[in-house]
């Protein structure tokens, strides 16, 4: 399998890009601390690794200049999240949003008002142009 691209996460990365989202600047150690208490029991050594590698690719943001290094995110959780839907769209459903609902959705039944509702954000989006 090849290495993600730059602007790709990692299953580990973004379970760590997670952390900083929801506590936001702090240490490797801190954020492998809050992995464990969320059940997630890494080395030091491995978040470390991968916050230097967050750093590289431009997810997070290093904060002074001397160790333990602090990290903040770079990206937001918008962004990053709207970049790997529209990616899933692109590279699984061949730019179909309406392929990626039907899969989401399935079997399951959708009331009258959640039925409307993704019409509404379908809608909305024809007009501002197709998901890039």
């Amino acid at each position: 399998m090849n290495r993600p691209s730059a602007d790709a996460l990692t299953e580990r990365e973004l379970e760590v890009m997670h952390v900083f989202w929801a506590k936001g600047q702090q240490s490797a150690q801190e954020a492998r601390d809050e992995l464990e208490l969320r059940g997630r029991n890494l080395t030091y050594t491995t978040v470390a690794t991968l916050c230097k590698i967050l750093w590289e690719k431009k997810f997070l943001k290093r904060i002074g200049d001397s160790r333990p290094f602090e990290f903040m995110p770079a990206k937001s959780f918008q962004e990053v999240s709207k970049h790997l839907v529209s990616d899933l769209i692109h590279r699984v459903f061949q730019g179909s949003r309406e392929q990626l609902l039907l899969n989401v959705i399935g079997s399951k039944k959708l009331s009258k008002q959640k039925l409307k509702m993704l019409e509404d954000l379908l809608r909305d989006d024809d007009n501002e142009g197709a998901v890039s």
